[in-house]
């Protein structure tokens, strides 16, 4: 863990550096080391580098988090569903580490309030709230070890938001449930790119989504992928019951 904490920061800081941001009021606890916090909450569009020329922004903060996180909520799950299977407990993981569960979380939390970025606030992408809470979860294991992280992610986001039961009928994929109705009714599922263009925030795209060659729902996303499950999401609601009576074996 030295390693680590060598990797992400030169000089300690301490938590009176902090900034007008209240860190301590979302962490529920004094961080020792105020570095690691403020990269957490820092956007690469600042483009910020520390003296040695090393970028400075929450990337990296953010793949060590999500690692920890999931290594916390694997070992809940483990403890609180004692009759599910290994696919069963990998489903429910990846329900409770979702991006759009994430980014509802960093929502409610107004994380916006401490995030530094070059675009105005108004228009952040949805994706830097769950990026951010990721990378809180790496700042953590850092500044205050593995046990202070159980206690971060229990208390903010397994309390307020985790319920198995609910979760259990959560659809994660749009995408893949289309695919799955489309195959058991012998549809043909296709996707078409009907534009891309450049805004504040990067590139956009624009998916149709066709249906036997029919297009019955359309998408917008950062990236292809995400076009394509908003597409997905919006045929899914348009096409609701006659998908779920396929799903429930009904007919």
């Amino acid at each position: 863990m030295n390693f680590l904490k060598k990797i992400f920061s030169r000089n300690s800081r301490s938590a009176k550096n902090c900034g007008n941001f209240n860190y301590k009021q979302i962490l529920g606890f004094t961080p020792r080391n105020a570095e690691y916090y403020e990269a957490a909450f820092t956007h690469k569009s600042l483009g910020r580098k520390d003296k040695f020329g090393n970028k400075v922004n929450y990337e990296r903060l953010e793949y060590l988090g999500d690692a920890v996180l999931g290594a916390v909520i694997a070992a809940y799950l483990y403890r609180h569903a004692p009759l599910g299977n290994e696919g069963y407990l990998t489903q429910m993981r990846s329900k409770i580490v979702s991006r759009a569960q994430l980014n509802f979380i960093g929502k409610s939390l107004h994380l916006e309030d401490g995030i530094k970025c070059a675009f105005p606030k108004k228009q952040m992408p949805d994706a830097v709230f769950g990026d951010t809470i990721e990378a809180m979860i790496g700042a953590i294991y850092l500044d205050r070890g593995y046990t202070m992280c159980q206690k971060f992610v229990h208390d903010k986001i397994i309390m307020p938001y985790v319920d198995i039961e609910t979760l259990e009928h959560k659809v994660t994929s749009y995408k893949g449930l289309m695919i799955e109705w489309a195959q058991k009714t012998k549809k043909t599922l296709r996707f078409e790119l009907c534009d891309s263009r450049e805004s504040d925030l990067g590139q956009q795209f624009g998916i149709k989504l066709l249906i036997d060659g029919e297009c019955v729902s359309k998408g917008r996303g950062t990236s292809k992928k995400k076009a394509e499950e908003q597409a997905c999401r919006r045929a899914y609601y348009h096409l609701r019951r006659r998908i779920d009576k396929r799903s429930s074996g009904k007919k």
